[in-house]
């Protein structure tokens, strides 16, 4: 009997033994491909010598020092690396542990900013339905995963939540894609009227949704109109990367692809891609210099926050993806993965959608393709797809509750950087096993 307090106390997992690549092992010898990165982590698979090499390093010289009396080298050069390369003026960063960590200190940077700046009316947040921001306390209230909220819902912060900028479903017959993204966005407008500009502190988003609504993309134009609603009535921007950002979607910040710079962007997964916890904040200089030239201090802070190990890791890892042009690779197997999946699953009556960017694609399961009716939930669709996509040797990450946190299957892939052709077809061919596994009795 274990005295682990696992996920889900009642099922028995495999023993992970050992990566190879793209591959995680268990006790028994069994290959999984890893096709979501664990839950889009494992950017660089799970054996790169590179990164192991890093912390042993970094291990030999110092393993930890707190940053209430130290700075350290590998968080330094990490900080010159992300803001070097990161969109508009976010030049200074805040690391942390993991994504909740980073999207509970943004909620509270954005506050502090504000008090600050002599505007301490602000004390609100706007996010969108259907999305994820973490599952601390802050995070949980900042998103829209009602299946994740409801439990908790009694100790959460009020949100107001807008529709999502998720055309498979929302975008009226008869509507252009760019009018529909015209439409939703301006709900942001609408709402801080209704709530009054002097209360509003930050509208934060997914630039691609992930979890929750499995890799959907905006449309054109919808950001946008996002950044200038926001400017106009003197609101930050806060853009959650967690899941989509470090390269996952084609470019090393997903916010590239849309033309904007968010405020503040959070970033997580795939920084250190599993190899050591962590996960970052970045700032724009007016944020930084607000609090720097005010009090001088950010009323916050953990204790594990840039640490040494986890920051040579996520260094070795980036450093690594930029020398070997990964980049290009996810694009490239990106869109051979993406087109594999539609000419295999393009007609099944079962897939209704397949959308995402890069190595971040999705799945939308439905009953009937036409009507676009999800299964009945009690039928657990995204839970057979993933033990039989397990039990063909696959990993992936399909999840419920699309529609309405409770309505609605979808499936994610986020494998690994590092990915071949041949692995591409791995994927499809052991995804339509579970597939045909999964809906054989239907």
């Amino acid at each position: 009997m274990t005295h682990v307090f696992h996920r889900a106390p009642r099922n028995e997992y495999p023993m992970a033994a050992r990566g190879d690549g793209p591959y995680v092992l268990d006790t028994t010898g069994k290959r999984y491909l890893d096709a979501s990165g664990g839950a889009a982590v494992s950017c660089l698979g799970h054996s790169n010598a590179a990164v192991n090499d890093a912390i042993k390093a970094q291990l030999d010289r110092i393993a930890f020092a707190h940053t209430g009396f130290f700075t350290n080298e590998p968080m330094e050069k990490l900080a010159d690396f992300l803001c070097e390369r990161a969109p508009g003026d976010l030049n200074a960063v805040y690391f942390v542990s993991g994504g909740s960590e980073a999207v509970e200190a943004a909620l509270k940077l954005a506050r502090q900013y504000f008090i600050e700046k002599g505007e301490g009316s602000r004390s609100r947040f706007i996010s969108r339905r259907q999305s994820y921001h973490g599952n601390t306390l802050g995070a949980l209230s900042a998103g829209g995963n009602e299946w994740r909220r409801e439990p908790y819902s009694p100790l959460l912060m009020p949100v107001a939540l807008l529709s999502p900028c998720y055309a498979y479903r929302e975008k009226r017959d008869g509507e252009s894609d760019f009018d529909f993204g015209q439409r939703v966005a301006n709900e942001l407008e609408e709402e801080i009227l209704r709530q009054g500009p002097e209360t509003i502190c930050a509208f934060i988003c997914e630039p691609v949704v992930g979890a929750t609504l499995g890799a959907v993309p905006a449309v054109e134009g919808y950001f946008s109109r996002i950044r200038e609603i926001c400017d106009t009535y003197g609101i930050l921007l806060i853009l959650d990367e967690v899941m989509c950002g470090m390269g996952r979607t084609g470019t090393l910040f997903a916010c590239e692809q849309e033309g904007v710079a968010p405020d503040i962007l959070v970033t997580a997964k795939g920084l250190g891609a599993g190899y050591q916890p962590i996960g970052a904040m970045l700032v724009s200089d007016r944020i930084y210099q607000t609090i720097r030239n005010g009090s001088g201090f950010f009323q916050h802070g953990h204790t594990y926050m840039g640490h040494p190990v986890a920051c040579a890791a996520s260094l070795a890892v980036q450093t690594y993806v930029e020398d070997n042009n990964l980049l290009e690779n996810v694009r490239l197997q990106g869109a051979a993965l993406k087109n594999a999946l539609e000419a295999t699953f393009g007609q099944h009556p079962f897939i209704g959608d397949i959308r995402g960017r890069g190595l971040f694609l999705g799945l939308e399961i439905v009953e009937d393709k036409e009507t676009k009716a999800p299964f009945d939930p009690a039928r657990k669709i995204n839970a057979k797809v993933k033990a039989a996509a397990m039990d063909a040797g696959l990993m992936c990450y399909p999840m419920g509750g699309t529609i309405d946190g409770q309505r609605g299957d979808h499936v994610l892939l986020a494998p690994p950087f590092i990915i071949e052709a041949s692995h591409v077809d791995e994927i499809v061919s052991k995804l339509a096993q579970a597939f045909q596994s999964t809906f054989k009795e239907v």
